[in-house]
């Protein structure tokens, strides 16, 4: 008698297969449903984990991503969302399932996709942003590398907004006082602190490569290896709560904001970024020689030149983002390009023609990873088929060269939502519900009234 063959599993099922066998394996007793919102932070809900593997997936409305960062409704809400405010349909991708090592019982956190109730990507959702901009990509035959590098400060537990953060005191009892650029004896300060986050990340196998301190104080960077941009996304994004729970246990924060502190620098979010022939695996930013690129390679610096001013409400996602633009030491007020130049926007890195890069300055550590590495890539691709060609590199100082960019959060907005190829690549729908959250949150800022105003106006005028 012959055996009865089983039924050949779809490539969705066999990931829910190898997900509910890595939860077994683990005795893992509650799973964190995650959906990186339009500010970057996690939604979703918890659940059993008996209740994951009978209910495989979940749903969340789709109006959290038409919320602002102080929970409220945009003005146009209801053309932002379907008429009848309906629930998305979440899918867990398999690939980023990963212990939380801070809970006390077994439990795992997934990053969910987000699906209209027809099973098409839902396009407000940012991963869906990124997706969208790499399918461009591999229609053209091409693979991005991405390597992020993150800046954030440690500072002093703040439960009184009135009052200005101050840099936390490290194991020797004080507060650092002093510039300590790269400085490893300013960062075994907090080496407790670190420790943990190192535990956290390896538990996560979160691929952090090197740690160094920057120039403000308590100020601190890691970059990650390159890979492809959705992992590196979804590492930033991870990392973000890592950093901040690793921090709280030692009773301080980890802050991304983009300008923290008055006269500290601001913290940013740098983005090498190459492309790989999806074939060979070969650069093509790589020319015929060392020392010459590609005329792909022009075509895309080209391409940021001329487009990230009008991405920059992605680069710049917040109204103090543009505090560290502005008042920034070493932030780029341009899209001027050049070798090893650090005062440009666009810096390329002196390398071997297979790692030619370019790194993009302009983000904030405030940034969504997924919508910024959505955006430097769209910018670049319309250079490629627009075949844009790029201004020559720059020698000096690319800060007298003046601004290029918008000043506010308000400009930026304005740009955006008149480039109109750049919201042909990022989504009609996306950018209206972007641009539209985003002003919401310019205006509520604008009425609160600051202690700078209250000082000095207050009985001068």
């Amino acid at each position: 008698m012959s055996k009865k063959k089983e039924p050949k599993q779809t490539p969705e099922e066999q990931q829910e297969s190898t997900l509910k066998r890595w939860l077994k394996e683990r005795r893992i007793t509650e799973v964190e449903c995650l959906v990186p919102d339009i500010t970057g932070n996690a939604r979703g809900k918890i659940i059993p984990a008996a209740k994951f593997s009978h209910d495989y997936g979940t749903r969340l409305p789709e109006g959290i991503f038409a919320t602002t960062v102080t929970g409220e409704y945009p003005d146009n809400y209801d053309e932002l969302v379907s008429p009848s405010d309906s629930d998305m349909q979440l899918r867990p991708d398999a690939d980023t399932v990963r212990m939380v090592p801070w809970a006390t019982d077994p439990t795992a956190q997934v990053i969910h996709d987000c699906y209209t109730k027809e099973g098409k990507r839902h396009e407000l959702a940012p991963r869906n942003v990124l997706r969208r901009v790499l399918d461009l990509y591999e229609a053209i035959g091409l693979s991005p590398v991405i390597a992020p590098e993150v800046e954030f400060f440690l500072v002093q537990r703040n439960t009184d907004p009135d009052f200005p953060l101050q840099p936390p005191a490290g194991r020797n009892g004080r507060p650092e006082t002093a510039r300590q650029s790269y400085s490893i004896d300013a960062v075994n300060e907090f080496d407790p602190i670190l420790d943990l986050m190192y535990d956290y990340c390896e538990a996560m196998e979160l691929d952090v490569d090197t740690l160094i301190h920057e120039s403000g104080a308590a100020q601190l960077e890691v970059n990650f290896e390159h890979a492809d941009p959705m992992s590196r996304a979804d590492q930033v994004f991870l990392f973000k709560r890592t950093m901040r729970e690793a921090a709280m246990r030692h009773g301080i924060y980890a802050t991304f904001l983009a300008k923290p502190m008055e006269n500290e620098p601001g913290s940013s979010m740098h983005i090498h970024q190459s492309l790989v022939d999806a074939r060979t695996g070969k650069n093509v930013f790589a020319g015929p020689r060392k020392g010459v690129h590609s005329d792909l390679f022009m075509n895309y610096l080209g391409g940021l030149q001329k487009y990230v001013p009008a991405a920059m409400a992605i680069f710049g996602p917040n109204v103090n983002s543009y505090r560290r633009l502005a008042f920034g030491e070493v932030s780029p007020k341009n899209v001027q390009w050049g070798y090893d130049n650090r005062t440009c926007g666009l810096r390329v890195p002196l390398d071997s023609p297979e790692n030619t890069r370019v790194e993009s300055r302009f983000a904030g550590s405030d940034v969504n990873p997924y919508l910024a590495l959505a955006a430097t890539l769209a910018c670049g691709y319309l250079g490629i088929q627009e075949k844009l060609a790029p201004t020559p590199p720059l020698a000096g100082s690319a800060h007298a060269k003046g601004y290029d960019l918008p000043r506010s959060l308000e400009e930026a907005i304005v740009l955006l939502r008149k480039c109109k190829p750049l919201r042909g690549l990022l989504g009609e729908r996306f950018v209206k519900a972007y641009t539209s959250v985003k002003e919401k949150e310019h205006q509520t800022y604008l009425r609160v009234i600051s202690s700078w105003e209250r000082e000095f106006l207050l009985l001068n005028v």
